[in-house]
């Protein structure tokens, strides 16, 4: 199994749930989720490739598609994608609204 085939359940329950709460997010949502992503994918980029060089672990070359960032497969930046997508999905999902407070 490739790790592009792993990360693949995980990047679509993330992107239901983002997707599901999308309708609730406030205003400047976007820009907040591609900032956060950004900074998420750069920091995976950076700390992968000295775990990766300093061997602390390592990927198998059968098992990836070949393109890296640094030295990080791109495969290993659907876990921090999906992170920022479920997370915020989630916190859309559960913020009270203003029928929430109309007491």
């Amino acid at each position: 199994m490739s790790y592009a085939l792993l990360s693949l359940p995980f990047l679509a329950v993330a992107a239901l749930v983002a997707a599901l709460g999308w309708r609730r997010a406030p205003r400047g949502h976007l820009r907040a989720l591609v900032l956060t992503a950004i900074a998420l994918v750069v920091l995976t980029a950076v700390f992968d490739t000295i775990m990766i060089a300093t061997g602390l672990f390592g990927y198998s070359d059968a098992r990836i598609w070949g393109v890296r960032i640094g030295l990080a497969p791109i495969e290993d930046f659907a876990y921090p994608i999906a992170g920022v997508l479920l997370l915020s999905g989630l916190w859309n999902l559960l913020a009270p609204t203003e029928a929430d407070h109309a007491d």
